[in-house]
């Protein structure tokens, strides 16, 4: 499984510009499980919750993890490499 620094970029962008659409589409798209799990907690929240509680706890989730992915990949398994077959 490779992951793109790319989608954590995308993810942050969109998260702050409140592009919901954009970034619903990028759940379903990247590989990475948790921050597809994080991003649907977010928008669950975001559309459903009368709570504005959870949405912040949820929305400060999000956000940490990102931060927290963008730092500790390391930047040769960024790389988009070829699979071997």
């Amino acid at each position: 499984m490779s992951v793109y620094i790319a989608d954590y970029d995308k993810a942050l962008y969109f998260t702050l510009w409140g592009q919901w659409d954009d970034l619903l589409v990028l759940m379903v798209r990247t590989k990475d499980d948790i921050l597809s799990k994080r991003i649907e907690s977010f928008l669950h929240a975001y559309h459903y919750s009368p709570q504005d509680e959870d949405v912040l706890t949820s929305h400060q989730n999000l956000l940490q993890y990102i931060d927290h992915a963008m730092v500790t990949i390391p930047p040769f398994s960024v790389m988009d490499q070829p699979e071997l077959v």
